[in-house]
């Protein structure tokens, strides 16, 4: 195999001038000039101490754009150039955008030294430095900046102190931007860093001829063209010390003598944990075999290509990474041979038929690019051996880059290097055929054997290592045995799927709580109770003094004793008078009251005794208190002040209807009957309260209850089509055939344009095998669709509200196909959850969801939205397989997504995450598809991956449709892994979006847990006003109460802490053990 030097030793800029370049098929676009200008040099005496002229010379893309006039230097080492040169920008041309990213204006100072009579001026490079022209693909029209000067060594033999040691002032400018609005907001700029590889082979030996490393990795542009970036002249080095960290990035230029100016400037490797890599051998049982590897034998390159790409190109790019999420980056090594004369030897012509060396693969996993927000990808990555039919199993690559560069390489002829001269040594390369390959090489040693003079890369020139490599065996991987992994990192300016921009949200809790009306102060508890038993003891004690005063104040001895005869007579006497008079029973109700304040709050007895026993010893117990209590009564009056007015707080049909949701979710079946009774009890006449009621009946599986919920609904309303196709629904759920036919004709007569009603009784009539009624009632729906859509607009630009889980208000004259356009399979979330049925987003103005989650316009697919809102499992299935048989591409996101949540409904984990395989690989920039795989993920309980499921779906910029769930539970992972600050924020985004009395909890746990105990009383208070039956709203309220030093309002808390049953038993033990620090909160104390 023969190649030129330059791809050994030559410039390799001009090497691969089209390798980063990523056009798009656009129109011709004119050349820009760009003008840059080198203003002053700084500091050249630190470079020589006696220069005294100089000249600057500037370079670009291999060419020279010419010298500036011989200038003095000044005693402080400053020489004014003053020099203004230009060059075209050209997409079409050799100075391409491309070149703009990747290449650098090279600058060379020189000295011009004293002539000698009689011979011409001499000079001699003295530094070098390299302006980056990246700020103009930035939307920058000029810029300056002071270039640092790298000294040129003397010989390359000789080396310097790499830091500059002098300065070009240099500005550059153009007179429009070189990127349009368009480019500069759709494009991006991809750069690749190939660091190093580590554990290389123990066959890569510094001796013997000299060799090249290199490596290459394909870019996808615009069309099916694909762009090689190669990086090559990789060093090896020996075991020693580790490559330090902050180190500067190169370019990847071959054409300067100072070693210094290859340092990009402004750009490092910074590396960074292990843990936070994205790529392989990132776990902790990596960490040591990491350390080993990085000190021992390696190849260094630290090279970074950058290549732009243009709004066609960014879109292939995210397309491709859909499509494949593994691309693959080759790696071998070459012997450099030197340059031969005469013709081709026979042993060089057997070079060219010999398999590529020390061809290796690592594959790098691409898919992080398409997460929100996310822009760079860094880590290790495992080398392999090069095996076609295992590239194409894992990245659907059908050939080798290196291959392809092969034949190319051996057309260009050796030529000295000249300043000017860029030859060009890849290009695009569309798909070939191993024919088309073969072909071409067979010319290609045809034409070689014609050339007189050809520089060389040889294979091997080692006749040792042919024999140990060439016929390299599969089981003979040196990369595997040797443990080989690339250091990369792939950076892009954008991200490709951008990240939601959040709000701040660290605001006090309270502004974001709706005012109310104040609470009157609730002062119960086991002291105030003993307290009003004083005062009702004392209260009723002067009651009856006055009553023996009135009756008994004229028999009073002077200052004498009564005899006992007298006080019994006088005490018969007034129990009389006041049984009497009624006023004893009056007594008896007013103490009566107070010391069943003292049974609740003091003994906690709020409940029937099991035994008569027990509740004989009770009495005994509660007897002597009582009288102990009595006893010590002081005599004074205090009178009860008259409760305050409690405001009455009504909750919105929203509310209500989030607050089923919830308790859906969570299997509290009882309290959504709840909250989906107390919707009813605020409008029975409702339909949609109906409707709803009956969905959840339909969750769980009590269709008589649901069908009566249904006709309650169509009752009200003969001509509603939801209710009349839900009625038929159910009907046919419970094998009443007849009368699911009459509801079945009389919508689709009621409504002859709904598509869902059309396609209901085309499923209906195949299941009773009345397959001519059931192809004329899907022809028909197929038509209305068809009208539909042309009405629309090619694209269906429809906005899907976020919120739109519930069916829209009762309309009498709306066609039912309006339902599915309202509502995204996604938002039922029951099914996805854990059998409840879809949940409300949030009482919110609607969201419109990307196109990339929009569903596909299909009749099956509509009817799929209907019935997944209402639980309806069996006709479900079948519009599915219908769905399935319709796509000749294979099914649709939309498909996956309803067949997971029917699968999450009966709890078939496996199968549900099968499909969600399937759609994150269709559409993974769908939110919803993450967000339902989060929740398979918290069912089975790996919280790990939910969490990150979850991260990722609130980092999109559209919302998922079930995205209050999604809060929710990223939350409690959140609380659950002391995460506090986090949880937090994501409980306050859940508020903002639909506040609830489980948001604001997770907001009072957070904020308790921060020690931000003003912000969590806030929290929980409103958490209490929304849902006053929360034992654990009531636990934290005690714990708040208890820090602050409130005795009855902590143990009023406590005491509905326990009534209300707190199931969490870590919560009340952190309560108890509260209690016993403070010595209050518990009325058994």
């Amino acid at each position: 195999m023969e190649v030129p030097a330059e791809l050994a030793a030559g410039e390799e800029s001009s090497a691969l001038p089209a390798a980063a370049a990523l056009p798009s098929e656009s129109q011709p676009t004119p050349a820009k000039p760009v003008q840059i200008t080198v203003v002053t040099a700084q500091e050249l005496k630190t470079i020589k101490g006696d220069v005294s002229a100089t000249l600057v010379r500037v370079e670009y893309n291999g060419a020279i754009l010419g010298d500036s006039s011989k200038t003095d230097v000044l005693p402080d080492g400053t020489a004014n150039y003053n020099f203004m040169t230009s060059f075209e920008c050209n997409p079409d041309g050799p100075n391409s955008l491309a070149d703009v990213a990747q290449k650098p204006v090279l600058l060379t100072v020189i000295e011009v030294l004293q002539k000698e009579k009689k011979q011409k001026e001499k000079t001699v490079p003295l530094g070098q430095a390299v302006v980056d022209l990246l700020p103009l693909l930035q939307g920058q029209c000029s810029f300056k900046v002071s270039a640092p000067l790298y000294a040129v060594p003397p010989s390359p033999l000789e080396s310097l102190h790499p830091e500059a040691k002098g300065g070009l002032e240099v500005t550059v400018c153009t007179e429009e931007p070189l990127l349009s609005a368009a480019q500069l907001s759709n494009g991006n700029l991809l750069s690749v860093t190939l660091e190093a590889a580590y554990s290389v082979p123990e066959a890569f030996l510094p001796s013997g001829p000299p060799h090249n490393y290199m490596a290459c990795l394909q870019v996808p542009a615009a069309g099916e063209k694909e762009f090689p970036l190669l990086f090559k002249n990789g060093i090896l080095k020996l075991a020693g010390e580790k490559e330090p960290f902050p180190r500067p990035k190169k370019w990847s230029l071959a054409n300067i003598m100072a070693p210094g100016a290859l340092n990009i400037p402004e750009s490092f490797i910074v590396g960074g944990p292990y843990e936070d890599e994205d790529g392989e051998l990132n776990k902790r049982e990596d960490r040591e075999f990491r350390i080993q590897a990085e000190s021992m034998k390696r190849i260094v390159w630290d090279m970074e290509k950058r290549c732009y790409l243009d709004p066609a190109a960014v879109v292939t790019l995210q397309k491709r990474i859909t499509q494949c999420q593994y691309w693959p980056v080759e790696v071998c090594r070459m012997t450099v041979a030197p340059a031969s004369k005469g013709k081709t030897s026979e042993a060089d012509k057997g070079d060219e038929d010999k398999q590529i060396f020390f061809h290796g693969v690592a594959y790098i996993n691409m898919e992080p690019l398409l997460c929100p927000g996310v822009k760079q990808i860094r880590g290790a990555f495992r080398v392999f051996t090069y095996q076609d039919n295992k590239v194409f199993e894992k990245t659907k690559c059908q050939h080798s880059v290196f291959r392809d560069l092969r034949t190319q390489l051996h057309l260009t002829k050796e030529g000295p290097w000249t300043p000017g001269i860029s030859t060009s040594l890849s290009k695009a390369f569309p798909s070939k055929t191993q024919k088309e390959d073969k072909e071409k090489i067979t010319k290609d040693k045809d034409s070689n054997r014609r050339m007189s003079s050809v520089p060389k890369i040889r294979l091997s020139d080692a006749s040792l290592e042919a024999e140990n490599i060439t016929n390299l065996s599969l089981e003979e991987q040196p990369y595997v045995e040797a443990g080989t992994f690339l250091m990369m990192e792939i950076k892009l300016d954008k991200a490709l799927v951008p990240r939601r921009l959040r709000e701040d949200l660290t605001r006090r809790v309270e502004q974001m709580i709706p005012p109310r009306p104040p609470l009157p102060p609730r002062t119960d508890g086991a002291k105030k109770a003993v307290e009003d038993y004083h005062n009702r003891v004392t209260s009723i004690a002067v009651s009856i003094l006055s009553e023996c005063r009135e009756l008994f104040g004229k028999q009073l001895p002077d200052g004498g004793a009564t005899d006992p005869q007298t006080l019994e007579e006088q005490k018969r006497q007034l129990n009389f008078e006041l049984n009497k008079s009624g006023k004893y029973f009056a007594f008896k109700e007013q103490l009566k009251y107070a010391v069943v304040k003292i049974v609740r709050e003091k003994y906690q007895k709020t409940t029937a005794f099991e035994t008569q026993e027990e509740f004989q010893a009770f009495l005994s117990e509660l007897y002597v208190y009582l009288m102990d209590q009595m006893h010590v009564a002081l005599n004074q009056l205090l009178f009860e002040e008259a409760a305050l007015p409690v405001p009455v707080l009504r909750m919105t049909e929203e509310q209500l209807w989030l607050f089923a949701r919830e308790a859906e979710v969570n299997k509290d079946y009882e309290l959504a009957s709840v909250y989906h009774q107390k919707r009813l009890d605020q409008d029975q006449r409702n339909i949609q309260h109906w409707l709803d009621y009956g969905a959840f009946r339909l969750l769980l599986e009590e269709t008589t209850k649901a069908q009566e919920c249904f006709r309650q609904a169509l009752s009200l309303d003969p001509h509603h089509i939801q209710s009349l196709l839900l009625c038929g629904v159910v009907a046919v759920m419970l094998q009443h055939y007849a009368e699911a036919e009459i509801f079945f004709e009389s919508a689709c007569c009621l409504e002859p344009s709904s598509i869902v009603a059309w396609t209901l009784s085309g499923l209906f009539y195949e299941l009773q095998n009345n397959n001519i009624q059931a192809e004329m009632a899907f022809r028909e729906a197929k038509k209305l669709l068809k009208a539909q859509l042309a009405k629309e607009g090619e694209g269906g630009k429809r906005q899907i509200s976020a919120t739109s889980v519930r069916s829209p208000s009762p309309d009498p004259g709306g066609s039912a196909e309006r339902v599915p356009e309202a509502v995204e399979p996604a938002l039922a979330f029951a099914a996805l959850k854990e059998g409840a049925t879809a949940p409300a987003s949030a009482p919110k103005a609607p969201s419109p969801v990307s196109g990339l989650s929009r569903l596909p316009c299909t009749i099956f697919m509509k009817t799929v939205e209907f019935l997944m809102k209402f639980n309806a499992i069996q006709f479900v299935h079948m519009a599915l397989a219908h769905e399935l048989l319709s796509f000749q591409g294979g099914p649709s996101c939309a498909y996956y997504l309803a067949l997971a949540r029917t699968c999450l409904l009966k709890e078939d984990f496996s199968k549900c995450q099968e499909c969600l395989r399937e759609a994150v690989r269709i559409d993974p920039v769908n939110p919803n598809v993450w967000a339902q795989k989060g929740h398979l993920c918290y069912l089975k309980r790996d919280f790990g991956e939910a969490k990150e499921c979850y991260e990722r779906t609130i980092s999109f910029v559209e919302d998922a449709a079930d995205v209050h769930f999604v809060y929710l539970r990223l939350g409690s992972i959140y609380l659950e892994e002391k995460e506090f600050g986090r949880a937090k924020q994501t409980y306050l985004l859940a508020c903002k979006n639909s506040a609830s009395c489980l948001t604001w909890l997770g907001v009072g746990i957070a904020c308790y847990r921060l020690e931000e105990m003003v912000d969590a009383e806030d929290a929980l208070t409103e958490a209490n006003t929304l849902n006053n039956t929360n034992a654990e709203v009531w636990g934290y309220l005690a714990l708040i109460c208890l820090q602050g030093g409130r005795q009855r309002e902590a143990e009023q808390c406590y005491k509905y802490t326990l009534k209300l049953g707190l199931r969490n038993d870590s919560l009340l033990r952190e309560i108890h053990a509260a209690q016993q620090r403070f010595g209050f909160g518990n009325p058994a104390f």
